[in-house]
């Protein structure tokens, strides 16, 4: 997967498990980060998604582990919306050790839109969509 870096961090001692490695389920909150640094690096954050009256609910998550990453490694995190559809996106996330580039963990997850009010599905607002456009090299698939 071709993601730009959005997110970088440094891996803290709780995050390991007794064999000394990132836990696996880490990951998964290490891609919600990443999902967060996303949005403002497309200038449209998670309050502006607020502000619009809309939300987003993780309804998918699928993650491949190919490597590990121990206590201090400086890890970078990245994330591109694959696929955007009426209510739906799906993001691709990677992330890999800083210093060697190693590929420790690559997946997708899957956001619905809905109505912050209702809690509804909703259409992805057109500023949004516009936002990801801009931002990425490669404009997402429209489905």
């Amino acid at each position: 997967m071709n993601v730009p870096v959005v997110w970088e961090n440094r891996v803290r001692f709780e995050e390991t498990d007794m064999q000394g490695v990132v836990f696996y389920a880490n990951y998964v909150t290490f891609q919600d980060e990443t999902f967060s640094a996303f949005l403002r690096e497309i200038g449209y954050s998670y309050q502006d998604v607020e502000t619009a009256g809309w939300d987003v609910h993780v309804v998918n998550v699928d993650m491949d582990y190919r490597g590990q990453a121990t206590f201090a490694d400086e890890l970078v995190h990245g994330y591109r919306i694959e696929r955007i559809g009426e209510s739906s996106m799906t993001g691709e996330y990677v992330a890999r050790r800083a210093d060697d580039e190693e590929l420790l963990a690559e997946g997708t997850v899957t956001h619905v839109a809905v109505d912050s009010e209702t809690g509804e599905t909703t259409r992805i607002p057109d500023a949004f969509r516009e936002a990801v456009a801009a931002f990425q090299e490669t404009p997402p698939q429209e489905s």
